[in-house]
C-alpha cells in the first residue's frame, strides 16, 4: 500500500495535530508522511482575520490540494473547516475532543478581574473580542496574529497585558506561563469545533471507510449539532458568535451567543433536554435565537 499523504499547516501546534491523526493512522496498517501548505491565513499577518474576509482562510490551499489528489487527507483545527465543503470533500472523522475552552494568559495579572483599567488584550477573533467587553468593557481588545509561539513572544515583550487562546493549543504545546487560566463556558463561549481535530477527505477516496474507523462518536455529534447551528445562521469563525454542545449522561446542553463588538447589543441562549432530541433541542436553540434578534446583530455586523 502506498504511503498517505497528509496535509497539514506549518505551525508547531498544527504540525502536533497531524502527528496525532498520524499516529492515529499507524493503529490501522496506514503509513503516511506529511506535506507542509502554506494557507492565506497564514501568509496574511498584518491584517485582522476579519478584514481579510471570507470563508476557509486556514483551510482552502488544503482542499485544493485534496480535490486534484496531491493530498490523500488533510488534517485541520475543526473550528478552522467551513460548514460547507466542495463535494467531494468532506469530513472523514472528528477526533476526540480536547478541552473547549478558551485561556487567559498573562505575565502579571492572574484573571480577568486582575487587569487594570483599559488593560491590553490580544486576539485573533472577534468572539473572544465581544466577550471579553461583555466581562470588562473598558478593556483596550487589539488584533494579534501570528502563531502561538509568535503570539506568546509579543506577550512576553509587553505589548499586551493578556492575551486569549484556546486552552486545547495550550495544552497540547505544553505551554507554561506566569498565570494562565482556563476561561469558563459562563465567561467565554468558544467558536464550534474548538478542541477538536477534523480529518478531511474527498469522499470518494478508497480508503476514506477506512479512516472514518478513527472518528469518535461523541464528539462528533456534539461538534456536529455546534456546525449545524452556525450553517443556519450562516455563520463562521470570522463572526462575534460562540456556541457549545456539552453532554452528561443523557443530559444535552447547548449554548450560544452573539453579539455586537462592543458588547452593546448581546444575544444569549442555552437549551437542556435529553439527548435523545437533540435535533429538537438544536431547533429550539435557534427560534430562541432569532427570536430575541440574533440575526439583526448579524445583519449588523455583515454591513
Amino acid at each position: 500500500m502506498k504511503e498517505l499523504v497528509i496535509g497539514s499547516r506549518g505551525s508547531a501546534l498544527a504540525l502536533w495535530q497531524t502527528r496525532h491523526i498520524q499516529t492515529q493512522l499507524e493503529t490501522l496498517g496506514l503509513k503516511s508522511r506529511i506535506e507542509v501548505v502554506k494557507t492565506k491565513g497564514d501568509r496574511i499577518l498584518d491584517v485582522p482575520l476579519a478584514a481579510i474576509g471570507g470563508k476557509g482562510l486556514f483551510t482552502k490551499e488544503l482542499e485544493e490540494l485534496l480535490l486534484v489528489g496531491a493530498l490523500d487527507l488533510a488534517v485541520h483545527s475543526l473550528k478552522d473547516v467551513p460548514v460547507e465543503m466542495i463535494p467531494p470533500l468532506s469530513l472523514a472523522c472528528v477526533s476526540k475532543r480536547a478541552d473547549s475552552r478558551d485561556c487567559f494568559l498573562s505575565m502579571h495579572y492572574s484573571s480577568l478581574e486582575d487587569l487594570p483599567l483599559g488593560a491590553r488584550v490580544g486576539t485573533t477573533s472577534l468572539r473572544r473580542c465581544m466577550q471579553l467587553k461583555k466581562i470588562r468593557p473598558d478593556l483596550d481588545t487589539l488584533s494579534l496574529r501570528g502563531n502561538v509561539q509568535t503570539r506568546l513572544q509579543r506577550l512576553k515583550e509587553g505589548a499586551f497585558d493578556a492575551i486569549i487562546l484556546a486552552y486545547a493549543g495550550v495544552e497540547r504545546l505544553q505551554i507554561r506561563m506566569p498565570y494562565c487560566v482556563p476561561l469558563s463556558f459562563k465567561q467565554m463561549l468558544p467558536c464550534m469545533g474548538q478542541g477538536a481535530l477534523g480529518v478531511q477527505m474527498c469522499n470518494t477516496h478508497p480508503l476514506f471507510a477506512k479512516i472514518t474507523q478513527l472518528n469518535d462518536p461523541k464528539s462528533a455529534l456534539l461538534c456536529g449539532l455546534e456546525r449545524t447551528f452556525i450553517a443556519k445562521l450562516n455563520g463562521g469563525c470570522q463572526v462575534p458568535l460562540g456556541v457549545h454542545a456539552s453532554l452528561k449522561g443523557e443530559v444535552l446542553e447547548m449554548r450560544a451567543i452573539v453579539g455586537l463588538l462592543d458588547a452593546s447589543q448581546i444575544v444569549e441562549e442555552r437549551v437542556v433536554g435529553n439527548i435523545q432530541e437533540a435535533d429538537e433541542l438544536l431547533q429550539l436553540l435557534l427560534e430562541r435565537f432569532i427570536a430575541n434578534g440574533a440575526l439583526d446583530i448579524l445583519a449588523q455586523i455583515s454591513s
